[in-house]
Formats: C-alpha cells, structure tokens, sequence
C-alpha cells in the first residue's frame, strides 16, 4: 500500500514552524496542495507576521509541490472561514483539514491571568471548532473528508501549569467525539492526534538528548495515515511521538449494578469502591448513547432475574 494525495486539497494550520511545517511537508510531498496557515505570531500568541507561512509555502514549492500561504487567525470564525475560501479559491475544493495551530501561556492556575486561559482556550478549542465548521461544508458538498484534530498528553494525562492548555485538549476530545458522529454519513472521518516532539513548544523542557529521537517527522507520519483515503476510522485519539504510535481511548471499568428497588446509600458506593474502579477488564464505547443502553439494558436484566 502506498499512500498518495494527487488530486487532494489539505489545510494546515499553524503550519509555519515545529508540528504543523513538518505536516505541511509531508502531505506537499505526496502529492497534496496545501494552504499553509499560519498567523506568524509568538509562541504566546503575539504578533504576526506573514514570513512563517510564507517561508514554508515556498518550501513546497520549491520541491515541485503546490501550496498557498495563509496569515488568518483561527481564533476567531471569520478567520477560519477565511482560510477554507483560502483553499477553495486557489485549488477548488478542500479534503482535508489538520487542526494543529496553538499557543502557549504556561503558569499554575491560582496564578493564571484569565485573559491567558481565555487566549489558549481559543486558539486550540475554539480554532479547531471554527476551522471545522468552516470546512464542513465544503467536505459535505463532496461526500468526503479527512480532519485531524490535536490534543496533548498534557489534557490525556495532565501537566503541571498547564490547566489551560490541558483543559483546551483535553476539549478537543469531546469535540472529535461529537463531530464523527455528525458527519458519518457525509464520508467525513474525524480522529485525533497526540504528539510529542522537538518543537519550540518543547525545547525548554526536553532534555538536550531526547530531541533527536522526538522529530516531528515521527508524528507527521501518523498525521499522514489519518488523512489519507486508506484510513477508515473515526473516533479514534492516536498518541504519536519518538516512533511510538498508540491508540488511547477512554474506558470504563465493567462497574457495580446496585439494586434499583432500594435507595443507594454513600455508604453502598464506598462499601464496593475497590470493584467500581477495578479497571482490570475495561470496556470503551462507540458514543454516550452505547454507554446508555448498555446500562439500560444490565439493569432490565437484573429486575427481570429478580422478578
């Protein structure tokens, strides 16, 4: 199998530097037209300038490839409309969408300004949110699509002085979960990476011995498959760093059915806690509404075997 875009229109966003240039690259080099965007800014989110996307477009072009610059704000809907008319207007459509932009404004909570929370939270769940919202339409109109969404280990597993940055991936989540339900029948897959890598995002916490082996490449490679015709999950959160690549999903342990013809007391949960949270055969499901008959359907059992 190998995997081509020829004939593919992809968007990156944040695409200037780190995570987001190496995607660019790598879609540009099998065959995808890319728009490059880019707001230039810090990595706080300040500024713009439009040399980022620029130096990057000119990259794919220079390796025979196509690409357009775009310097639109995710954080806001008109700018992500924006950068899908980018797409639009220079290839004539737009299959696939790599929400990756984001900014950092690390500190504890207690000590946080709400206007950094409110900042990183727009850029990173917000400008997922707005730049597919954007794209739906266009995908719809074609019967096809392919979106990758990017949340951190940071919002899977915590970090400490980035509630933020950890509550706005750990949202994109939720929001892939709703959003591959919603576009299913429109050919539209929806999934989610969680990378890790040598970025200036991470050049100040990574030892210097560990970038080599955490080159953006390695994640790129992954970013790659999701996008791509021969993928055909949604739903799925894919941790990729290093040459790690793993599925992380949220379970549920098989947990405690407790008498319903009865009040259930505090005391009754504390009694079986070990077993409500003995995770030793885990279960996951496709959407709330799975989770909801399977309860559903444990319970009517249990009456009926009682009645």
């Amino acid at each position: 199998m190998t995997i081509r875009f020829d004939g593919r229109v992809a968007i990156v966003t944040g695409a200037g530097t780190g995570l987001g240039r190496s995607h660019a690259l790598a879609l540009a080099a099998r065959g995808a037209s890319v728009v490059v965007n880019d707001l230039g800014g810090s990595l706080n989110g300040q500024g713009q300038s439009s040399s980022a996307a620029d130096t990057v477009a000119n990259e794919i072009k220079a390796m025979g490839g196509k690409a357009v610059a775009n310097y639109d704000s995710v954080a806001d809907a008109v700018g992500a409309e924006k950068i899908v008319a980018s797409a639009v207007d220079a290839f004539g459509r737009l299959d696939i969408l790599v929400n990756n932009a984001g900014i950092l404004r690390d500190k504890t909570l207690a000590k946080m300004d709400p206007a950094d929370y409110e900042a990183v939270t727009r850029v990173h769940l917000f400008g997922s949110a707005f730049c597919t919202r954007a794209a739906l339409p266009v995908m719809q109109k074609n019967n096809y699509g392919r979106i990758v969404m990017t949340t951190s280990n940071a919002g899977l597993f915590g970090n400490f002085g980035q509630s933020n940055y950890g509550a706005a991936k750990a949202a994109v989540i939720g929001l892939m979960n709703v959003v591959r339900i919603e576009t299913a029948k429109y050919g539209i897959l929806v999934n989610t990476i969680a990378p890790m890598a040598a970025t200036r995002m991470t050049e100040n916490v990574m030892p210097a011995e560990m970038l080599p082996l955490f080159k953006p490449e390695f994640v790129s490679a992954a970013v790659a498959y999701l996008a791509s015709e021969q993928c055909n999950v949604s739903g799925h959160t894919i941790s990729a760093s290093a040459g790690y690549v793993a599925r992380v999903q949220i379970m549920s342990s098989p947990g405690v059915f407790f008498d319903t013809s009865r009040d259930l007391t505090p005391e009754m949960v504390a009694d079986q806690w070990a077993n409500i949270t003995d995770m030793s055969k885990p279960q996951g499901f496709d959407s709330a509404g799975a989770e909801m008959e399977y309860i559903a359907k444990q319970t009517m059992a249990r009456l009926k075997k009682s009645a």
